[in-house]
Parts: C-alpha cells; sequence; structure tokens
C-alpha cells in the first residue's frame, strides 16, 4: 500500500460492524490497494456493516472515489454495508460535488 493512505481496522463488534480508518491521501496511487483491503475485509471478516472513517483524509481524487465505489458494490454483493462516516471538508465536498452522499450513506448535505 501507498505510504501516503493508511488503513487501519479496529476489531468486529459482536453486532456485525467493522469500522476501517483511512489516513493520509487517497488517490490514484493508493485506491486500488485500499479498494481490495475493504472488499477483502468485508468479505473475510464476518461483518454486516463497514463503516469507513473518512475523517483523517486529507485529499481524495475522482480515481479513488471510484475505487470507494467499487469496495461498496463488492461489499453490497456479499449482503454487507458499506457507509463513510466522519468526512474530511475535502471527502465531503468531493461526495457533494459527485452526486454520490446517497450511495455512502452521508446526508446531502450537513
Amino acid at each position: 500500500m501507498s505510504s501516503n493512505t493508511l488503513v487501519a481496522y479496529e476489531p468486529v463488534t459482536t453486532d456485525g460492524l467493522l469500522v476501517a480508518a483511512l489516513d493520509g491521501d487517497l488517490d490514484l496511487d493508493s485506491a486500488d490497494e485500499v479498494r481490495d483491503s475493504l472488499a477483502s475485509a468485508a468479505q473475510g471478516t464476518g461483518c454486516r456493516f463497514l463503516h469507513v472513517d473518512v475523517g483523517g483524509l486529507g485529499f481524495i481524487d475522482s480515481y479513488a472515489l471510484g475505487a470507494l465505489v467499487s469496495a461498496r458494490n463488492s461489499a453490497a454483493a456479499i449482503g454487507v454495508t458499506l457507509t463513510l462516516i466522519n468526512p474530511s471538508g475535502p471527502v465531503r465536498k468531493a461526495v457533494q460535488v459527485t452526486g454520490l452522499a446517497d450511495v455512502f450513506g452521508l446526508p446531502v448535505s450537513d
């Protein structure tokens, strides 16, 4: 994984919640690895809900947004709900500009 993006996972709770925290910059260099990590975590941990804490992201590009959509779709295909939580300013702006707020379970404006 790129040294610019770090993914940290908390243990899955008894009610099936897994929290993944992203930190750094999420861009073309790291997006595929983050997507694969999230998709793998959704599949291999027994979780039903995957909350991706994006509060630590200082930058996100359009390719990375696409990778997060792909991770969300992979999770949904196996019955796991992936949502973004605690969006940083850059993430909130990118998600709202692209119209992806509903896709990621975020309010349209906050």
